[in-house]
């Protein structure tokens, strides 16, 4: 006779129960092994948290000047470990020795490129001097140099020089016109780059000559530019083992910095021209305005800031003027908008301005450098460093303008010329004293 549905023997029940209770046995030890997987990743992570993001990074650096110590000062201020190699035989990097404000082989020009470095010195054409440069690849991730763009390959710095010591080295180059090509051999500085990529056409007033602009941009543009492609090929390369070389030259730099101008004059054949009071090309008005004290830049990106820019001046009806309703319309007729609204920014001062525009307008006071470090913005974000210096006291500089959150570099001085020799030869490299020291009376170092 067939049992019921759901019917079961005392014996089965048993069954059943054993088996839910291994079931679930099961399930909690399951869930408990989970939770502590999961933990285990947690506590991985906040254990990187507990460093700075590129911490545990090396990068050994064979730089000068500006544009290549910007890049690596960038790493250095994101936790990676920059060697900076100096050539003892040319007192190390120019830059200790711009002036104003130089001291004993230092400057603060080199403070502004360095903190959060090592200095060794190493002459990289002594016959030694290629075992001290292997022994560093062999424990670092990168090698970086801002060398002329001929010399890498001839000083053993490029990738199929060095994969051999460590496949997984990354190398990476800034120069001047590129590793290859015919201006591979020239030398090339921002002032250069300026002229060659357009820059100064585009800078100063219509009637004026071509002009630099105020900061070294091709230099702080490449170097980041630098940065970041050795950021991501050393990313790539713990990731496959094999490294690779980076090219970055400022000529490419300056041309790519053209960007929507570029881009007009390659597809639309758009001829590009200085234009007066510093204005954007196009969005009018753009630009710096005259006040009753000084200078205003307003930017009317958008119709709308437009539209509040002539209500606050107290002219609407510029905004329903048929000359003046587009950007295409006030660009048309710029000649005659521009001295309307400078006739009426000229009766208040520029702090009356900013007090009726700010929240209506995009706009801004031209400043000193002086004033803009007074910016309340500076202290709320952190935006001077204080470095004790032997000589200077303190070098007071200007932070990195990452922030990323967690733990960060406690920021350091630059180097002294070689000051990391005795601590990276010997107690990274297993170099003895003696050795150390026939080195350096040898001129290797």
């Amino acid at each position: 006779m067939g049992k019921p549905d759901g019917w079961q023997t005392s014996r089965e029940a048993r069954t059943v129960r054993d088996r839910s209770r291994q079931m679930t046995d099961g399930t909690i030890r399951g869930a408990s092994s989970s939770r502590e997987r999961f933990k285990e990743r947690e506590d991985s992570l906040q254990e990187r948290h507990r460093h700075p993001p590129l911490s545990g990074i090396r990068i050994v650096s064979v730089e000068q000047f500006g544009a290549g110590p910007w890049g690596t000062m960038m790493l250095a201020d994101l936790g990676a470990e920059i060697i900076k190699v100096e050539n003892p035989g040319t007192r190390g990097d120019v830059a200790r020795y711009v002036p104003p404000f130089t001291a004993d082989r230092d400057s603060l020009y080199f403070q502004s490129f360095n903190r959060n470095k090592k200095s060794i010195t190493l002459n990289l054409q002594h016959p030694e001097s290629s075992e001290v440069l292997h022994r560093l690849v062999r424990i670092s991730d990168g090698v970086f140099n801002n060398l002329r763009g001929d010399l890498p390959a001839r000083l053993g710095l490029d990738y199929p020089s060095l994969s051999e010591v460590k496949a997984s080295i990354v190398c990476c180059s800034l120069s001047a016109f590129g590793r290859s090509g015919s201006r591979a051999d020239e030398p090339g500085y921002d002032y250069l780059m300026q002229g060659y990529a357009g820059w100064m056409s585009l800078t100063g007033e219509p009637d004026g000559p071509p002009t630099k602009t105020g900061l070294s941009l091709v230099d702080l543009g490449a170097g980041a530019m630098a940065s970041l492609g050795m950021a991501s090929a050393i990313f790539r390369a713990r990731q496959t083992g094999l490294g690779c070389d980076v090219d970055v030259n400022l000529f490419d730099t300056a041309l790519a910095h053209l960007g929507y101008v570029g881009a007009w004059h390659l597809t639309g054949g758009y001829e590009a021209e200085r234009t007066p009071d510093s204005s954007h090309p196009s969005q009018i008005p753009s630009q710096v305005v005259p006040t009753k004290d000084g200078w205003l830049v307003v930017m009317c990106a958008k119709e709308k800031f437009f539209r509040n820019l002539v209500c606050v001046l107290g002219a609407p009806e510029l905004a329903e003027d048929s000359r003046f309703r587009s950007f295409e319309d006030r660009l048309e007729n710029r000649d005659t908008l521009v001295p309307i609204l400078k006739d009426r920014f000229r009766g208040k001062t520029t702090a009356d301005w900013l007090a009726l525009l700010k929240g209506k307008v995009p706009c801004a006071p031209v400043n000193t450098v002086a004033q803009a470090f007074a910016d309340p913005h500076v202290a709320e974000h952190d935006m001077i460093l204080e470095l004790p210096h032997p000589e200077f006291g303190a070098a007071r500089v200007v932070a990195s303008p990452i922030k990323v959150d967690g733990p960060s570099v406690e920021p350091r001085r630059g180097p002294s010329l070689g000051e990391h020799n005795e601590r990276v030869l010997g107690d990274y490299l297993g170099y003895s004293t003696s050795e150390i020291e026939r080195l350096r009376s040898d001129g290797a170092i």
